[in-house]
């Protein structure tokens, strides 16, 4: 067999994933998976791996040295490597678990929240008298907050979501993430803190929290979803391929919306000597493209619902 073969068979679905994706992160993702299946480590072991050494490598941004930044962008492409080859070790191995697909996504968020800080602290003055910046350089702290917790979260969230709505129609319930924040709050209501799923219960109450976000900026979607869940005879190859053949253009869009597009320009906006490029883009151009990719979903809902709820 191939190593393109080997590759995509650890893979979700092919439709989500581009040529660049293919070859950039889950190839390189893959070998890695290899030697840790080789070495019998656990999917959960290489994920936190990655999100501790992902959210050091964010700090050493700190340094207004391209040599050391160089070396360290180097260091976060290692990490997105580990990222991938923790989900292609676990459908190797099948050793796939709710906690480890959460902790996964977790890890990004954790990456980026350090990268934002060093960055503000980078092109502010933190050490001067008691306060954490001056007066000043308070606008970068304001519009890294927003690229953060407004831009990116949001942004990430939603991408994830289309992704995971995408492979329900083209794979089916039991090859798909898609869950629900109803679902999720009955199994975090079913445990306790006070038993040995205290931590389950804690991740799941975050996570409730996070798919509840997704649903809400997906009206239409959700209408559609309810629609055939209440009537599953609706759900048919033909409605799958229609679905499929309309929400595939969007899919290299949530790429863009994650991961790779936004190291790429935090890179540049280091190697031009003006972090602050960085959260701006976000600010704008993902957050324009954020809307246009869910104005074209949840037009692509909207008329496969009132087509199937006239049937």
């Amino acid at each position: 067999m191939r190593l393109k073969d080997k590759v995509l068979a650890t893979m979700k679905s092919q439709d989500t994933e581009g040529p660049f994706e293919l070859w950039g992160t889950r190839t390189p993702g893959y070998l890695l998976a290899r030697v840790f299946k080789a070495m019998h480590l656990h999917p959960i072991a290489v994920t936190l791996v990655s999100i501790f050494l992902g959210a050091y490598a964010g700090t050493l941004f700190f340094p207004q040295n391209l040599t050391i930044n160089l070396a360290v962008m180097l260091l976060l492409i290692f990490c997105t490597w580990l990222d991938c080859a923790d989900g292609q070790l676990a459908r190797m191995t099948n050793q796939k678990t709710e906690i480890g697909r959460i902790l996964d996504g977790f890890g990004g968020d954790v990456w980026f929240f350090v990268i934002y800080a060093t960055l503000c602290l980078r092109q502010s003055h933190p050490w001067t008298g008691f306060l954490p910046w001056l007066e000043q350089d308070a606008w970068i702290w304001v519009l890294s907050a927003w690229a953060g917790f407004h831009g990116h979260s949001k942004q990430a969230a939603l991408a994830d979501y289309y992704r995971n709505v995408h492979m329900w129609f083209q794979l089916g319930a039991d090859k798909s993430e898609l869950t629900t924040s109803q679902r999720e709050e009955r199994k975090m209501q079913s445990l306790s803190l006070w038993s040995g799923d205290w931590f389950e219960k804690i991740y799941l109450f975050f996570y409730v929290r996070y798919t509840r976000s997704q649903e809400q900026m997906t009206p239409k979607c959700q209408e559609l979803l309810h629609l055939l869940q209440r009537r599953p005879e609706l759900l048919n190859e033909e409605v799958r391929k229609e679905f499929r053949q309309q929400s595939l253009p969007l899919m290299p869009m949530t790429n863009i919306l994650t991961h790779d597009t936004r190291v790429a320009v935090l890179y540049l906006s280091l190697f031009a000597g003006h972090p602050w490029i960085y959260p701006l883009f976000e600010c704008t151009v993902l957050e324009g493209l954020k809307y246009y990719m869910r104005h074209r979903h949840e037009n692509i809902c909207d008329r496969l619902y009132q087509k199937l709820s006239a049937q």
